[in-house]
């Protein structure tokens, strides 16, 4: 028998003050059986840092040509593609001709660092894609804040992202490796 996901309730207040944005979200994220905690809370962190009223979560692990997130046009384009992890070339290739704007959010320590390394070069050539690196410290931190139903805040503000639950605070921090051209 397979595995089911686990689903997760959160209320999201942003507070985007680099991009004067302020809303609510009801937000349910399935977490994958493969997939970690740490990993679905970076989704979530990820959400509320680039968040607008049509960015979208989708299906995630268990489709090869989705990203864990999307944001399309009101024509139905590709305009932002937000991958987590360490996409190989082939994908970050697809993903670019596809949209108009590709993120990664790469995590994991020490094995971001080296895919960065060996990979970082060849990257380069894609204009619309931008490339962010999370520490394991913060993973750890959002894991921290996750229940299966979560009332959250993000204060964002010179590119740091205060994520609460009213208790705990988690600062995250991206580490920008890639600039779009």
């Amino acid at each position: 028998m397979a595995l089911k996901a686990t689903i997760y309730k959160a209320d999201l207040t942003i507070s985007d003050m680099d991009r004067h944005y302020y809303a609510s979200h009801a937000l349910t994220l399935a977490q994958h059986p493969s997939e970690t905690i740490e990993r679905m809370m970076l989704r979530f962190a990820v959400f509320a840092l680039t968040a607008s009223e049509t960015l979208a979560f989708t299906r995630g692990i268990s489709v090869d040509d989705e990203p864990d997130l999307w944001q399309h046009t009101l024509a139905g384009e590709i305009e932002r593609w937000i991958e987590l992890g360490e996409p190989d070339e082939k994908r970050l290739r697809r993903a670019c001709g596809r949209a108009a704007s590709v993120e990664v959010y790469s995590y994991g320590g020490r094995s971001a660092d080296i895919w960065w390394q060996q990979n970082g070069d060849r990257y380069g050539r894609f204009d619309n894609l931008e490339v962010w690196s999370i520490d394991t410290e913060t993973l750890k931190a959002l894991a921290g804040l996750c229940q299966r139903s979560m009332q959250l805040s993000a204060t964002v503000q010179d590119g740091t992202m205060w994520l609460s639950d009213g208790k705990n605070n988690v600062a995250v921090e991206p580490q920008r490796l890639k600039e779009k051209r």
